[in-house]
């Protein structure tokens, strides 16, 4: 058994400093995820999500950032799922982004509500025909027997629809409007940095946190 207490990484890529970081988050955000895309690494725009249930028990799922702008960071999914379910009863959420090869981690938390129908049913509209068909195969966080279920439904609405599969009326889009940022970029003897942003007065205050 490998004894992982020992593991160790030096992190010594980069550094982040009040000077340097954009007053604003959303841009500072953009910046970080344009440089993951343009090193090429995997994943860059999956984030974890993390909600609250009625048990008060968190529970996270990673699912893809597709949209971001002033209003806040938009994702797609089944309303009915179990992270649906959560989000309406409690409207909150926290999400994070790992971009392991650049030593980087961004932490966002706020409130969170539906896209419109017209941003669902346009970004749906973009979506490969067998995920458009999927969405509609998967009872999503329920329970299905085996995997047959999922390629019968499959089979069963790609046959109904064919090439022009509607939006489901379950799925569609979440947005977070953030109110608190964190940045944080891994450095030498553990003494990363990191930089949080609170809303405040509508505006954003800008402050370091201890590692």
């Amino acid at each position: 058994m490998i004894d992982i207490a020992t593991l160790r990484k030096s992190y010594e890529r980069a550094e982040l400093d009040e000077a340097a970081s954009d007053p604003d988050p959303m841009h500072q955000f953009a910046a970080w995820l344009e440089q993951a895309i343009a090193a090429r690494l995997p994943e860059p725009s999956s984030m974890t999500l993390a909600t609250v249930g009625s048990d008060r028990r968190p529970s996270t799922r990673i699912v893809l950032v597709k949209a971001y702008d002033a209003r806040g960071i938009v994702w797609y999914t089944n309303y009915e799922s179990r992270k649906g379910r959560e989000l309406a009863a409690h409207p909150v959420a926290a999400l994070q982004f790992h971009w392991v090869e650049l030593e980087r981690v961004v932490r966002i938390e706020g409130a969170v509500e539906k896209v419109t129908e017209a941003e669902s049913d346009a970004y749906f509209a973009t979506r490969p025909l067998d995920s458009r068909i999927g969405a509609w195969a998967s009872p999503q966080s329920q329970v299905i027997a085996s995997r047959a279920v999922l390629v019968a439904n499959a089979a069963r609405y790609g046959a109904r629809f064919m090439l022009k599969p509607p939006r489901p009326p379950h799925w569609g889009g979440f947005r977070l409007r953030p109110d608190v940022w964190e940045f944080w970029q891994g450095r030498k003897s553990r003494l990363h940095d990191r930089l949080r942003y609170r809303l405040e007065a509508g505006g954003w205050l800008r402050e370091r946190l201890a590692p």
